[in-house]
């Protein structure tokens, strides 16, 4: 059980697989502070549980997966540098501990995914959409500034001209279009889309937890600016996978027929 300072966020474990879901679906799943750092204890808690596998991200109800940071208290929460800075700091400390987790996630897509959500399902590894679904970053409209790393993660998904062509007409775009630029991985009809996703976590559960893990950890490696990466890490990682009981009972299964039973160690 996951102990959360508001009801907004909730979180669910079934079996391998834990569930995030920002649950504010009167206001489109909008996030408030307390959402943001909600959004940190449940990663956090899903992080040091070795249960968990697998991680999904959804929005609560069908209208959205996140609409943006709920804008209806900045005028409280941001009302001067101090204040948003403090704000800043809670809300980067929530996609971090997203982005940061060391184990396989997934965004769920139902619906907006606008603004501060497009941020949430950018730092998750998978991002998984309903064909209704619709994306936008409406900073420009806004007068708002959008931090390097931000920026960046966009650059790295859909690249310098699209991310350019999101921010600089700060337009919805469909899921198609999400599909075709890589700002998705997958799209799938609405009633399809929480078996389709569940399957998929059920998939990457029943695989070995450590060579998941390496890999996760080495792409992110591979993503930094090469003076920056640690490959000493990366190989270690690896022949941590050669020298666990899970590679001696991956290559036994393949020899007996059957599925492996992977433990994560």
């Amino acid at each position: 059980m996951v102990h959360l300072k508001t009801e907004k966020m909730l979180a669910r474990k079934d079996k391998h697989v834990g569930w995030i879901t920002f649950n504010n679906p009167a206001r489109h799943n909008a996030v408030s502070l307390e959402m943001w750092q909600g959004l940190a204890d449940i990663a956090n808690d899903f992080a040091h549980d070795d249960d968990i596998r697998v991680v999904v991200v959804n929005g609560a109800g069908d209208k959205a997966f996140v609409s943006g940071a709920d804008i209806s208290e900045f005028a409280q929460q941001r009302n001067s540098a101090e204040a948003t800075q403090r704000y800043d700091a809670v809300a980067q400390e929530g996609t971090q501990a997203l982005k940061n987790l060391n184990k396989p996630t997934l965004a769920m897509i139902d619906g907006y995914c606008i603004g501060g959500g497009v941020a949430v399902a950018l730092n998750c590894d998978i991002r998984i959409a309903a064909d209704h679904s619709r994306f936008a970053v409406p900073a420009a409209k806004l007068g708002l500034g959008y931090e390097y790393d931000g920026v960046r993660k966009l650059v790295d998904v859909v690249g310098p001209s699209f991310a350019k062509e999101i921010f600089f007409t700060a337009r919805q775009f469909s899921a198609p279009e999400a599909l075709s630029m890589g700002l998705i991985n997958r799209m799938v009809p609405k009633v399809e889309l929480l078996a389709y996703v569940q399957h998929y976590a059920e998939t990457i559960a029943a695989n070995a937890p450590m060579t998941v893990a390496s890999i996760k950890t080495i792409v992110g490696e591979l993503v930094k600016d090469e003076s920056f990466r640690n490959v000493a890490l990366c190989d270690q990682l690896v022949a941590e996978c050669f020298n666990s009981a899970d590679f001696t009972e991956g290559r036994t299964a393949f020899m007996e027929k059957r599925k492996p039973l992977f433990v994560g160690r």
